[in-house]
This record gives structure tokens, sequence and C-alpha cells, in this order.
């Protein structure tokens, strides 16, 4: 039934038009406690198998929302509902920012991808932190707070543009993720080198902690597809030695070669970090890739191009704890976390594992037993 709307409606709407519609309506069902109580009911089926401790949390499953979608922590309650595990909202920046200009958000169907350039669209912590500090949660979950440089600041003073971020949003946030891995802003990217990460991942984590002091802020960074294997090993090896608690693997791809796209080719040439089916096979090279070098000492989260359960079990094997998406939300629409419980519930069932935790990694671990 989704399918047929989406071709019939969504597909005809400017994508980003699209996007806020649904959230408008997201927002309004949310608001009718009668139809949110049916709507999660059928939406958010609770699989007891799947409960998950991670992070100094306990949530009802390891699915997630991806950041991008909700960066303003409008619709928190709204994406529980619809039965996410948890919500990442942001990318939040210090300051206030339109992000670039429109068209800026583009539909590849046939390759069930999107390609954006919102650049960090967004109304700046300040107004975010007093968001969430406002916030009667309808449906209690763990929020993510993904936080990521302001356009017009230089890259020198990028740590202190995150450090205030962290200030106003710490306290509000069940982890912390530094993102430095969209395409969207000029030299964002550069901050992945390990000589640029480690003072501004070191000052955020002092940020945090002397910001809140009756609890440990999970921190993470996010990091892209992009990323040579030699680099992916050492933003590892620099998790470790910081003390980080997670990996978020991973961001957009600005990649078109060798991803077998067959959308209009203007679409494809569209700038933007690219998301969705395509990015799949890297993605989970990335998390394997971390896997290996981290094993359980750290939190990875596997995101990119998860589209059923099938996929979403490949990265926990691969050894992802926690599990995110967000283009495919798109594309499959509202019963599509429904569906995601369900299949990993059944795989879990199915396979030699007594718990979730159980077969975090199981994959690598059976290779290198």
């Amino acid at each position: 039934m989704y399918r047929l709307f989406f071709h019939l409606i969504f597909k005809r709407m400017d994508p980003e038009e699209a996007h806020h519609l649904a959230f408008r309506w997201i927002q309004l069902a949310v608001r009718i406690p009668v139809l949110r109580t049916f709507l999660a009911a059928a939406l958010a089926p609770r699989h007891t198998e799947l409960r998950t401790e991670v992070l100094g949390r306990r949530m009802h499953g390891p699915f997630g929302l991806a950041a991008g979608f909700d960066k303003n922590a409008v619709a928190v309650d709204g994406m529980t509902m619809l039965g996410f595990d948890h919500v990442e909202i942001g990318t939040v920046t210090a300051q206030p920012q339109p992000g670039n200009p429109k068209k800026r958000l583009f539909r590849l169907v046939p390759d069930r991808a999107l390609i954006n350039r919102m650049g960090f669209n967004n109304d700046g912590s300040a107004s975010v932190a007093a968001r969430l500090a406002a916030r009667n949660p309808v449906f209690p979950t763990t929020v993510g707070v993904n936080i990521g440089k302001t356009k017009v600041v230089p890259e020198e003073e990028a740590t202190a543009d995150y450090v205030t971020s962290t200030e106003r949003l710490a306290r509000h946030a069940d982890y912390l993720v530094v993102n430095v891995s969209s395409p969207n802003t000029p030299g964002l990217r550069n901050l992945q080198a390990v000589e640029h990460l480690r003072p501004l991942l070191t000052a955020v984590r002092e940020a945090a902690d002397r910001t809140v002091t009756d609890r440990r802020v999970p921190l993470l960074v996010k990091i892209a597809p992009d990323l040579a294997d030699a680099d992916v090993d050492a933003v590892a090896d620099l998790a470790v030695e910081l003390g980080l608690d997670g990996i978020i693997a991973t961001n957009t791809t600005i990649a078109r070669e060798g991803l077998g796209l067959t959308s209009d080719p203007e679409l494809i040439a569209e700038t933007g970090g690219l998301s969705g089916a395509p990015v799949k096979e890297r993605s989970l090279e990335v998390l394997r890739r971390l896997y290996a070098r981290v094993g359980d000492t750290i939190t990875l989260i596997g995101v990119g191009g998860i589209e059923n359960a099938e996929d979403a079990w490949q990265r926990i094997l691969a050894g992802a704890t926690l599990v995110q998406g967000y283009s495919a939300f798109i594309y499959q629409g509202p019963f599509w976390c429904r569906a995601i419980h369900k299949g990993l519930a059944a795989r879990l069932r199915n396979s030699p594992y007594a718990t979730l935790a159980e077969a975090v990694g199981a994959a690598h671990k059976k290779v290198t037993a």
C-alpha cells in the first residue's frame, strides 16, 4: 500500500517538500492520544529477545533512526511511535544555518538511494537544546545528539565550535556524536585526519565532562565510507586510545563509480552525499574492519544501506551492537521498523546465539576461531 502511495504521491513531489509533509503528518498523529496509541501498537510491537543494553541505556531493540531525518529534535516521539528503538537527532551546529541552496535533495528511485547536499540546515544548538530541555516524552526513548561544524567557522576554529554545541547539548544527550564525515560542509572531512581529530575529540570529551557532572555522556565519532583502509584503522586506534565509547560507520559517500547505479545520469552527477542501497557493501566492509581492529572494546553502530532485517542482521554479525537507517524509510514507509524487528527476532531464534549480544561480531569470531 505504501509503495503505491509513494509512486502516486511522494514520487511526484519535490523530495524535501515530501519530507516536510511526512514530518507534519507524524507530528500530528503523535499529538492525538488514541491515534498514537493505536499506531504504536501496530507499528512498534516489542520483541523481548531484541532488548539491548548499550552505552549505559536499555533499549527495546537495536534499530534506530540515523541522523539527518530529525535535524531539530521536533519528532522524537513520532519516530519512536513508528518503531525506532533510538533516535539520533541532528546534525546540529553551534550557529543556526539555512543549509545549502535548494534544490538539495534528490531521489535515485531505481537505485533505492538518495543524494543530499543539505549542508547541516538546522536551528542551532541553543534552540535545539531548549527544545530538548522542554520535551515531555510521550514515548521515552534513547536520544542521540549528532553535532557538526558551522559552515562559516574556519577549520582552525572548529574545535571551539564543537565545544560550544557540546556545552549546550550534552546534558540532554543520551549519547553524543561528533560528525566529521559529511561531504556537504567544506573542509569538514579534513577533521577525520588523526592529527585534527585527536584534539577535537579530546576537547569535546572534556567539555561534556565538565558540563554534565552527574553521569558520563557517551561520546562517539561518525566516519565516512570513503576513508582509506589505513585511515579507518587509524581512527579505530585513536578511539581506543582516547577511550571513546563508539564509532558510527558510515556516513554518505561521494563516490559514484563502481556502485552499479542505474538512475538518470544527470541525477547521479548531482553533488552531495549518496546514501541508501549503493553504499551497503562499503559500509559493511568498514564495519568489519573496525570490529577486527577494536573487537568488543568500544560500541560500533552500523549504518548505510540497511534496507531489511537481513541487512541489519549482517551488521550485527559483523560487529554492530546497534544499527541505524534512514534512506530506506523513504522508500518503504511506516511499516519498515515493524518488518525489521520481526525479521531480526526470527533470525535470532533460528541462530545458534542465545541473545542478540552474543551475535554481535559472531561472523568475525567464527572466521578467526
